[in-house]
């Protein structure tokens, strides 16, 4: 059966192409007679529209970009609940694109969104420095973006979702002290990621206050994966370092470390205790259950939608940084 278009529409009700779109688009300059006669024509037709058309025809693609670093963990799949919470009951569609932890991928990806004509791009960056060339050419082009949960170094007129990652660091590790331990190292993320700075900000500055910080408890891994954590625990004992806890840049990477000390057969918490920072669902799946600073994921990314509307409904909004509070959850793995 021949599809029905917007010239079969035209025909069957006299009336000229333009108008008809109008009507489809819910154009405020047409008289709502008119409105009804040609959506009542629609059904009775079975037309069924080119949204996709009709929006780029007004000037909007309807569709939003989010580029995020992995899709392997819950991390990304919780914000992206809380993006399309907002988006979808607007009639926005959702692009996904994962970068792999690889700056050359994110810089493609964003391209390719700007290709595809999309409204805006929300971001949770791999690099903090890396695109920052690629941005401002696209928010310079037109295309506004927001940043959540790792934002760039350099600073940007787009508007910022995130946490306090150095308090929020530093009151977990108050926490570790007070359960008396002394020699915690730590399993730091990649320096090239903010958070990642932020958070050994906040552990060196408390165990600076208590007069324990030593640099040789400080692992920098290079990633993020549960293998990352593992090499990372793998190291402290190879190297004989004394420790007694651990606090890590991601779940992933305490969850990593916490396997390879459970397969040496080192108890969590009596041996080693064991907190993190992201606030995943892994946290509650694993045995013992994770200490771990949970942010509020969902909605962070349902501030990131608004956020992004905010821009796509007036370019010349003021941008905005909106931090959010996260939560210290206290779980078996520091708890004896």
């Amino acid at each position: 059966m021949k599809r029905v278009t917007i010239k079969d529409l035209s025909k069957y009700l006299l009336l000229s192409t333009s108008t008809i779109s109008r009507a489809l688009v819910n154009d405020k300059n047409i008289h709502p007679d008119t409105k009804k006669k040609v959506l009542d024509a629609a059904e009775k037709l079975g037309y069924k529209p080119n949204t996709a058309a009709l929006n780029l025809k007004y000037g909007q693609s309807k569709s939003i970009g989010v580029v995020v670093p992995e899709m392997t963990t819950p991390f990304s799949s919780m914000l992206l609940r809380g993006i399309q919470n907002i988006l979808y009951p607007l009639g926005y569609r959702v692009i996904i694109t994962p970068s792999d932890e690889t700056p050359s991928i994110e810089r493609k990806n964003l391209l390719h969104l700007e290709e595809f004509n999309v409204d805006g791009i929300i971001i949770n960056l791999c690099h903090e420095s890396y695109n920052d060339d690629v941005y401002q050419q696209i928010m310079d082009r037109g295309t506004p973006l927001v940043f959540f949960d790792r934002i760039p170094g350099k600073s940007l007129d787009a508007s910022k979702v995130m946490v306090n990652d150095n308090i929020k660091a530093a009151l977990m590790l108050e926490h570790l002290i007070s359960t008396g331990r002394k020699r915690i190292a730590h399993i730091m993320g990649p320096s090239t990621i903010r958070n990642a700075n932020e958070r050994a900000a906040g552990y060196q500055r408390i165990l600076d206050k208590h007069g324990i910080f030593d640099p040789d408890l400080v692992i920098k891994s290079e990633g993020t994966t549960f293998e990352h954590g593992r090499i990372a625990a793998q190291q402290l004992l190879n190297n004989k370092i004394k420790f007694d806890s651990i606090f890590a840049f991601t779940d992933t990477l305490a969850i990593g470390a916490m396997n390879y000390l459970l397969e040496q057969r080192i108890k969590i918490p009596e041996q080693i205790a064991v907190a993190s920072f992201s606030g995943t669902e892994l946290a509650t799946i694993v045995h013992p259950k994770l200490t771990s600073v949970e942010q509020p994921l969902v909605q962070m990314g349902e501030v990131a939608a608004r956020l992004i509307l905010e821009k796509i409904n007036d370019s010349t909004a003021a941008s905005k940084t909106v931090i959010l509070d996260a939560e210290l959850v206290y779980r078996a793995s520091t708890q004896l």
